[in-house]
């Protein structure tokens, strides 16, 4: 008996070395903890505070004796009105000040105020924001910062320890604790670009912006959003982060340009199924299949073909359809990539330049040409078939279009863009034809709605 006892105590010392191996000293006063490495890094991690301005409208009675009788104007009144809002942020940059978070956080955001753990407070400026990603910078004044290290996202596992650090309902900077749930969580309907880190540590609202960072100390992500039940403001164990790699790429852009200049491609694509699989005569069941190729794209003038499934871009694995989006959606105007395609079970290594949308003025206005090959029309707030809805109706719509493909069809109503709402036709030239990234289409039909991204 004591023989065994001594057996589990050396199997419980050499379980706890390799689970600790390779991090900063997790032991304290003998006992394990996580404090000795969040001293190094909760100084990185800030409180931001933000006041954005926001109409408030009055009701409008459409009744001329109504209005008559009690002195009401004819035209709807409206006043602005300042609104709070809270969130986090990392310092990735100490000695520039440059601070990374959640375009959400800072969106139409006119005074921005960061809190560091020590006390201090600095007005922070907006350096760039990306709102197909969810990621923006900002900056302070360089004054003594302390930065984080980052981690190879890539490398992350499903089980790996992690810590999320930010500012929850407000109350201040806190930690919570978890693990890597899941690994590529995309088509979710969060963002144009989607490659979540699942994690199960406990994330609520004001969290986002925040770091998620393993053992190490090294920052793998950062956290952006929470899937709950519906009526559930806070966590349920459901977090979703942006991997760092993918967060970084971004950010160089952000503060080279202001902005992300997406390169164009040119292609619809779906999941391979394993029965598409079958049907085709190819002996892989991931990748992405493509289903429609837009004539004098970059694609069709490297010869990429309708059927073809894409399996690999630049020699990393495409899982699906949102796997080659996102890839094609982090790479830089003027790009050139190597493509792997599976066409009828012969690989193909196709080389292909990536290149800036251009705008068509064939509508009238500049607008986007992922949008070309509709028509529209504004429609009134008060529909019958709607309800009270304002947005633009797709009148018609050529079956060859890039939104046709997606799934758009005639009658439905486009409520917003990239999360910014549209009711006239010139919102088209305002708001995608500046517009460089994929766009995400907010679409009601009937009385269903539904997010659709156009790459």
């Amino acid at each position: 008996m004591k023989i065994l006892k001594k057996l589990l105590l050396i199997v419980l010392i050499l379980t706890s070395t390799t689970l600790f191996a390779n991090t900063s000293n997790l032991f304290s006063a003998g006992v394990p903890s996580l404090a000795p490495m969040l001293e190094n890094v909760t100084p990185a991690v800030v409180n931001i505070y933000t006041i954005r301005e926001a109409e408030e409208k009055n009701q409008y009675i459409d009744d001329p004796f109504l209005r008559k009788f009690f002195n009401i104007p004819g035209q709807q009144q409206s006043k602005k009105k300042n609104r709070a809002g809270l969130g986090s942020g990392v310092i990735i940059d100490s000695k520039k000040g440059y601070i990374i978070t959640n375009n959400h956080v800072i969106a139409k955001a006119k005074d921005i105020k960061v809190k560091l753990q020590d006390g201090r407070e600095f007005k922070a400026s907006l350096v760039g924001t990306d709102p197909a990603s969810d990621i923006a910078i900002i900056k302070i004044t360089p004054d003594n910062l302390q930065s984080l290290k980052f981690a190879n996202s890539e490398k992350s596992r499903v089980g790996d320890f992690v810590v999320a650090i930010g500012n929850p309902f407000g109350i201040g900077q806190t930690v919570t604790s978890g693990i890597i749930s899941a690994l590529g969580r995309s088509g979710l309907g969060i963002e144009a670009y989607e490659n979540f880190i699942q994690t199960d540590a406990s994330i609520n609202p004001g969290n986002s912006g925040g770091a998620l960072v393993n053992l190490k100390g090294e920052i793998v992500g950062i956290n952006t959003a929470i899937i709950g039940s519906r009526g559930s403001s806070g966590s349920v164990g459901i977090g979703l982060a942006i991997p760092i790699n993918m967060a970084l790429d971004i950010t160089d852009q952000l503060i080279k340009y202001g902005k992300v200049k997406r390169g164009y491609l040119g292609v619809a694509a779906q999941d391979l199924t394993k029965d598409l699989s079958k049907a085709f005569g190819i002996n892989t069941e991931k990748g992405a299949i493509v289903t429609q190729v837009q004539k004098n794209s970059p694609a069709d003038k490297a010869g990429i073909q309708i059927g073809d499934v894409i399996t690999k871009l630049n020699n990393k694995k495409i899982e699906n359809a949102a796997s080659m989006r996102n890839k094609i959606g982090l790479l830089k105007i003027n790009t050139n990539i190597l493509m792997e395609v599976n066409r009828k079970g012969k690989i193909l290594k196709i080389k292909v330049k990536i290149v800036e949308p251009k705008i068509s003025d064939k509508t009238g206005i500049k607008i986007n040409p992922r949008l070309q090959g509709m028509v529209f029309s504004e429609i009134l707030e008060n529909m019958p078939e709607y309800g009270k809805i304002s947005g633009i109706k797709v009148t018609k719509i050529k079956k060859d279009s890039p939104a046709y493909s997606v799934g758009i069809r005639v009658n439905d109503i486009i409520l917003s863009i990239n999360n910014i709402p549209v009711q006239k036709i010139k919102d088209l030239e305002i708001i995608a034809g500046k517009n460089d990234s994929g766009i995400v289409l907010h679409v009601q039909r009937k009385n269903r709605t539904a997010f659709l991204l156009i790459n």
